[in-house]
């Protein structure tokens, strides 16, 4: 049965093969060539060499979409961790509820992200109003507390139920034998625990990472980019330099735009995986 599997594995391959090349491969190349182009349709496509990219980091608001998102980044990926890790340490001491809380702390992650947008929109457009403040579409940074509070909410139910999967498979001799010797909870804690669930953290961190990084529907539903795209990130700023903006050249541009942030991605998950990777303790 093996030696059969063996000598026929290309005629399993193929399908997958076909199916990746049609629907991945093909049009990324296809994005890359059209990146040094100016087009309305596919069809109708003239090579312009790399003024599509002069432009993109000529462009304001491509700039200040960048460090919008970089700092969002930041903060959402440093809250989330924290506040996951600190609910997953206490979901897994015993107390009562447990799987209760853990249901309901990963519901929000079940919502579509547009859902989730417009739902807290209301919510914190309401809270602003009767507190006398600008709303989310007339205040940069009100816009930037709302889409981490969003953000937050979504995603911290899923990464602590991988940080819970990490501190349950903690060797529990491992702590009776540091409770013996006198340590404390919080030596525990930072001596034994942390360093076990490395491989959770080096997972979590990467999920809301390129998550946070590569945002878009709750952006386009929560802010909209609004006021005058001050709290626009760079995915909605791509859709809105290829939608938004009529002629050839913007299309153009917009699939610039779309090639540099793939390789903001990819760079900057490359830096955080190697980074955390060289924290987690060897088996």
């Amino acid at each position: 049965m093996e030696k059969s599997v063996r000598k026929y594995w290309p005629v399993f391959l193929l399908p997958t093969l076909i199916a990746f090349t049609i629907g991945f491969l093909w049009p990324f190349i296809w994005g890359i060539y059209l990146s040094f182009c100016k087009f309305n349709t596919v069809n109708k496509v003239k090579f312009v060499g790399i003024s599509n990219y002069t432009r993109v980091f000529s462009d304001s608001t491509f700039v200040h979409a960048f460090w919008f998102t970089a700092l969002f980044t930041l903060a959402s990926t440093v809250l989330i961790n924290v506040i996951a890790f600190l609910i997953a340490v206490l979901l897994t001491r015993g107390i009562k509820g447990t799987n209760i809380f853990r249901t309901i702390f990963f519901m929000p992650n079940l919502i579509g992200g547009i859902v989730l947008g417009y739902i807290w929109q209301i919510l914190l457009d309401g809270l602003l109003s009767n507190w006398g403040l600008p709303l989310l579409a007339l205040n940069e940074k009100a816009g930037f507390t709302g889409l981490l509070i969003l953000m937050g909410w979504q995603q911290i139910g899923y990464m602590m139920i991988i940080y819970i999967a990490g501190l349950q498979n903690v060797s529990p001799d491992l702590i009776e034998a540091a409770e013996i010797d006198g340590a404390t909870p919080w030596q525990i804690l930072t001596k034994i625990k942390i360093p076990m669930v490395m491989p959770s953290v080096t997972i979590c961190t990467f999920l809301t990472l390129t998550n946070s990084f590569k945002l878009f529907d709750q952006n386009l539903s929560l802010t909209g980019g609004e006021p005058a795209k001050k709290s626009q990130m760079l995915a909605l700023n791509i859709y809105d330099t290829f939608y938004a903006r009529s002629g050839g050249q913007w299309k153009g541009i917009g699939q610039a735009k779309a090639v540099v942030f793939f390789l903001l991605v990819v760079v900057i998950a490359l830096i955080q995986l190697r980074a955390t990777r060289t924290k987690e303790v060897q088996a």
